[in-house]
């Protein structure tokens, strides 16, 4: 699933596009996580003027009205010319005259939504704090774990707490702090908050600058590949070795999710009997 690293880098690739007119907007199936709006339409004749993230969604401004785009858990957006082949899973033209905008999702999870009065109070209100602002901080994320006894990894994977910080990031981020993705929230030290919140920052500008991470079919509009992958310490090396000590590396499941720790570097600390996972 595209996490907020290749949300982003998503966004920058559309840059293109700013300042163009929309001459038309082809629906080839409205069926995605919520139905396309009939009247999407309206778009014709909108100059898309703005872009912006709010967590991992994409918020494109056309002046009279704002989409929300999400690209779920295979979506992508691609830039190309008109003559180019449809591809199967091109669900929607966004048609700019010389070039295309076409939104890509083999397994339809994504949106493509107004950002209206109810998307803003459903999709956007409810979310928390972006890791990359200074609201993200020790102090912030102190209060919001002192009662929280879900593991660390499934905290920090609660869009409420932080968003964007998906899967692969709070993994390595974990590692690189030796913190265990099991130990629970509300046991950590405001010294490991710190380091973490550290971490999670430095983690993501990294990523972002490495285009995210291209683990599947992942492109950005542009059709580049990210490199973040080439990077990573601990996901998906589970059975591998430790860069650091050489221990196997194992996995264990948060939240149905896979977390992949070293049980040497990040011991498990206090009982976590109690523990939601």
């Amino acid at each position: 699933m595209p996490e907020l690293p290749e949300v982003e880098t998503t966004k920058a690739s559309l840059a293109p596009l700013l300042g163009q007119t929309v001459q038309a907007v082809t629906v080839h199936n409205a069926s995605l996580r919520w139905v396309i709006p009939d009247d999407i339409q309206q778009l014709q004749g909108q100059t898309l003027v703005a872009l912006q993230r709010r967590s991992k969604y994409i918020i494109a401004d056309f002046g009279r009205q704002k989409m929300l785009w999400h690209l779920g858990m295979s979506g992508s957006f691609r830039i190309c010319q008109p003559s180019e082949e449809r591809r199967k899973h091109d669900h929607v033209i966004f048609d700019f005259g010389e070039q295309q905008l076409r939104y890509h999702d083999p397994r339809r999870f994504g949106c493509i939504l107004w950002l209206d009065e109810n998307t803003q109070t459903k999709l956007i209100d409810t979310l928390g704090v972006e890791p990359l602002s200074d609201a993200f901080n020790r102090d912030y994320l102190v209060e919001k774990l002192k009662h929280k006894s879900t593991a660390i990894k499934v905290a920090l994977m609660d869009n409420h707490v932080v968003v964007g910080v998906g899967n692969i990031y709070a993994t390595e981020s974990l590692f690189n702090t030796k913190i265990h993705p099991a130990q629970p929230a509300s046991s950590l030290t405001p010294k490991q908050i710190a380091q973490l919140v550290i971490e999670i920052k430095r983690i993501l500008k990294q990523a972002i600058d490495l285009g995210g991470s291209t683990l599947r079919d992942y492109s950005n509009a542009m059709g580049e590949n990210g490199y973040f992958q080439q990077t990573l310490l601990a996901y998906g090396r589970a059975g591998e070795m430790c860069v650091n000590c050489e221990t196997t590396l194992e996995n264990l499941k948060l939240g149905q999710r896979a977390s992949v720790f070293c049980p040497q570097c990040q011991p498990l600390k206090n009982s976590v009997k109690k523990v939601k996972k």
